[in-house]
């Protein structure tokens, strides 16, 4: 059981997205957390991250078909169940965090019907009475930027020793499978068009395990097939489908650095400190969802006339915004990152006031 202080507000925070993206709500939350209980709202998705955020005290999953990539049909049934559980949880403001592509009223919507005194979104459509702050920012904002700029337009703010990075509450011990020293390869994203060339990740891994530097390789049960194809005959560790997503995280941590493209472990590797290399197709921009405070190096053509395109999969062959991209041009970066001088660290030194 969970004891009100008084004067102590509870909170909704709804992210229904992946679990990248509920990590970078991390510093939002944490705003939150200082003024009263949290409870985050989350999609099947983003359910991994929700456990390891701190500042939460309790995780709802709430499917949202107008998120999801993948959406069901929307049941009238489930609604009024979704309804019923927001309206349980008695909150006073609820926050509705969305991406800049993304509409927070269907979400305002079932919250007014549960009676939720005070709702607040970034939108750039008129809400009409769905919400009570309506919040805009610039669309140059990193995602993180963007959740804070949220709280604070109803005046919470983190408190003056949270530095606004990324974080995870305590995570397990160091897989024994795991070498003394390594790099993480995250070869799937959950769309094509957010991973690199597989025959060019296979590259990578085979030189790098002929150079003497021990590879693992991570990914979602869904992913054996690429990640087999991607390991080949080289001596990498395999680990996909093999770990929860706090372990998952842990590998991530206890790595030298990660190789991604743009999914998860960009935002996994900002939450425990491990520097990122990832070749990122502009389909979103990289302003928005780079690395947070963390040593790494981008990727790919940033400034290609298709750039913003949000394509799942690409239509032109090679995909050329990170076709261009090169096994030499990856090992390089991760030469880099050797040396904290040479690191690119995203980021502002101070979050919105």
């Amino acid at each position: 059981m969970h004891f009100r202080r008084p004067g102590m507000k509870r909170f909704l925070a709804i992210r229904q997205d992946n679990n990248g993206d509920v990590t970078l709500v991390g510093p939002a939350l944490r705003a939150l957390a200082a003024h009263g209980r949290v409870t985050l709202v989350c999609g099947p998705s983003g359910e991994g991250a929700a456990g390891l955020l701190p500042g939460v005290d309790d995780a709802l999953v709430v499917r949202a078909d107008w998120i999801e990539g993948t959406p069901q049909p929307i049941d009238a049934g489930r609604i009024a169940a979704d309804v019923a559980r927001y309206a349980a949880a008695e909150a006073d403001e609820a926050f509705i965090f969305t991406s800049f592509h993304q509409s927070p009223l269907p979400t305002a919507l079932l919250l007014r019907l549960a009676g939720v005194g005070s709702i607040a979104a970034v939108s750039v459509d008129y809400p009409g009475s769905l919400l009570d702050w309506r919040v805009t920012v610039s669309d140059d904002l990193h995602e993180v930027e963007r959740a804070l700029a949220l709280v604070a337009a109803a005046g919470y703010r983190l408190p003056p020793d949270d530095d606004g990075r990324l974080r995870y509450r305590a995570l397990p011990s160091r897989d024994r499978r795991l070498p003394p020293d390594y790099v993480v390869v995250q070869p799937g994203a959950s769309v094509p068009a957010r991973a690199w060339d597989p025959a060019k990740l296979r590259a990578l891994v085979h030189t790098l395990c002929r150079s003497g530097t021990a590879v693992v390789i991570v990914g979602s049960a869904g992913e054996r097939e690429l990640t087999h194809r991607v390991m080949g005959d080289s001596d990498a560790l395999d680990l996909c489908g093999t770990t929860t997503y706090a372990e998952f995280a842990a590998v991530i941590r206890d790595a030298r650095a990660l190789v991604v493209g743009n999914t998860s472990g960009i935002h996994i590797a900002g939450a425990v400190g491990t520097p990122v290399v990832t070749i990122f197709p502009p389909t979103v921009p990289l302003r928005r969802f780079a690395p947070w405070r963390v040593p790494s190096v981008a990727l790919g053509d940033q400034t290609i006339g298709c750039a913003g395109c949000r394509a799942r999969s690409c239509p032109f062959p090679a995909q050329p915004c990170t076709g261009c991209v090169g096994v030499e041009d990856v090992l390089a970066a991760l030469a880099t990152l050797t040396s904290p001088a040479g690191a690119v660290h995203y980021g502002r030194d101070e979050v919105p006031a």
